[in-house]
């Protein structure tokens, strides 16, 4: 089994990243393979309703000038799909909402290829914004048909400064509790 983990933040190393890392370390901890994948510096660039995908069928965004299609076929190659953002003006960043358009166009015109696969958002945020932000990554996982494993809080934790997160003690839990909850439901769906 193996999880990919999407970091939408500008920061490569930044509270996104740490609390990927927390659920993706619960992950390692039951045996399934991680990997996560920075967004920071992409230029990621949203759907052109050209619906060539629709028309083609090959599981590819048409756009091929960034590398958003690699990143839809790790989502299809993965049992799981994590995706982190920053709150940027109460909702998830530029370059996050970009893999969700194109890659939820794809995959819904290629026979809705991420279906039943498990699906969690992880939210890092200052003060406010965070519940839009964490329904916007909801919102994909769910038409796409996609299962959410629930955790001990909503999966967001506080923090303005790189490293701020770790010292939101219920954040960091919340975090580990949602790790463990998706690797039971791997294992679950997988059995």
């Amino acid at each position: 089994m193996k999880v990919v983990a999407f970091n939408g933040s500008a920061r490569k190393e930044g509270n996104t990243a740490i609390l990927l890392n927390i659920v993706l370390d619960e992950l390692k901890k039951e045996g399934i393979d991680t990997e996560l994948i920075s967004l920071a510096g992409q230029n990621l660039s949203g759907c052109i309703a050209c619906f060539k995908c629709k028309e083609r069928k090959n599981n590819e965004c048409a756009v091929t000038t960034d590398p958003l299609n690699s990143y839809i076929a790790k989502m299809m190659e993965a049992d799981g799909v994590l995706l982190g953002s920053p709150v940027y003006f109460s909702d998830i960043t530029a370059n996050t909402k970009a893999l969700i358009e194109r890659a939820g166009m794809v995959v819904r015109s290629n026979d809705e290829a991420l279906a039943r696969k498990v699906g969690a958002g992880v939210i890092a945020v200052r003060r406010t914004g965070a519940i839009h932000a964490f329904n916007s990554i909801n919102m994909f996982f769910l038409i796409s048909q996609m299962i959410i494993p629930g955790s001990s809080y909503w999966n967001m934790s506080l923090g303005k400064d790189v490293g701020d997160v770790r010292a939101d003690a219920e954040g960091v839990a919340t975090m580990q509790t949602l790790g463990r909850n998706m690797a039971w439901l791997l294992k679950k769906t997988n059995s």
